[in-house]
């Protein structure tokens, strides 16, 4: 299959299409391509937003694979993430998909678009009503709720993509989602750890340069967060009862390691290299997690204690 990009590029202002239109592109379980229109999607109908991204990739958790996935024409808008109302009040507001197809050019109306729009694929299957209903894949009283969404079924609306394929690369540059400079020195400092890690000869000497030039390349110390407590013993807590809105500093990364055992979690949460760069930041407490909808199946998992989320992070 043609691995079509996104005809939009990342800072493009769009417009979503009216909700009329919309469920015309709809078969009647209320995806186009596989990937699922969402009812608390219809609020952002014919309003302005910019690109925050072109989504062409992206990590597939569904089935559990954790392989990289190819998406055709997709992006992301700037602040729409996906708020539960219509799953349960799932709290995870994941970041949502937009096909090209939902949207058109924002100057489109006062004919100064240079981008016109595509041909809508006209269905006629499916209803608001359809939209709320294939939410819920099980509706027996009897059973536990299960829910069907964007991240529960990401894998039937993408295709593999091996991580060596350049194109995912050069993507990267010409949708404005990174710079050649951003694109080049991941690259490199992926390629340094792939290298030490398979080279048993002057291993510590590899490592070495490779921390050294993480820091001199992104100002920031190597995020191998290797805990110190060991498997079978309990981590602690540390819970502080935080407010939305309350101001609160991100530990170091010396004071992290502390927290979370060999495996890398503290009580199954899982501390993410990707958190790192937020390390020492003071920022704001956004909202407790107390629940959300686990991806492979379909049912809502309840924290045994609150996760939060951090405004901007």
């Amino acid at each position: 299959m043609m691995w079509s990009l996104s005809r939009f590029r990342a800072g493009d202002l769009v417009e979503v299409r009216s909700k009329k239109e919309i469920l015309a592109t709809l078969d009647r379980y209320g995806r186009m391509d596989g990937m699922p229109f969402m009812p608390e999607m219809l609020q952002f109908c014919g309003r302005r937003f910019r690109v925050s991204a072109v989504a062409h990739k992206t990590c597939e958790t569904s089935c559990k694979t954790y392989k990289a996935r190819r998406l055709q024409a997709t992006v992301h808008l700037a602040g729409l993430r996906c708020d539960g109302s219509a799953h349960g009040e799932c709290q995870a507001e994941c970041n949502l998909f937009w096909r090209d197809t939902w949207l058109k050019p924002a100057d489109e109306s006062i004919g100064g678009s240079t981008k016109p729009s595509l041909p809508l694929p006209i269905s006629a299957n499916c209803t608001e009503s359809d939209l709320f209903a294939n939410t819920r894949i099980s509706t027996r009283p009897d059973e536990e709720p299960r829910y069907s969404c964007q991240a529960t079924d990401l894998t039937a609306a993408t295709q593999p993509l091996a991580w060596w394929d350049p194109r995912q690369y050069i993507r990267d540059v010409v949708t404005r989602n990174h710079s050649l400079a951003h694109v080049l020195r991941v690259l490199w400092i992926a390629f340094l750890k792939h290298f030490y890690q398979r080279t048993p000869r002057g291993y510590r000497l590899l490592k070495s340069f490779h921390e050294w030039m993480h820091r001199w390349l992104t100002g920031r110390e190597l995020p191998d967060f290797e805990g110190s407590i060991k498997r079978g013993q309990r981590t602690s807590t540390g819970r502080l009862h935080l407010k939305p809105g309350e101001r609160v500093r991100i530990k170091s990364k010396d004071e992290i390691v502390k927290t979370i055992d060999q495996a890398g979690s503290n009580r199954g949460l899982y501390y993410d290299i990707e958190m790192s760069r937020y390390c020492g930041s003071v920022v704001t407490v956004r909202r407790a997690v107390t629940k959300i909808i686990d991806e492979f199946t379909g049912k809502m998992l309840h924290m045994k204690e609150p996760c939060i989320m951090l405004e901007g992070v």
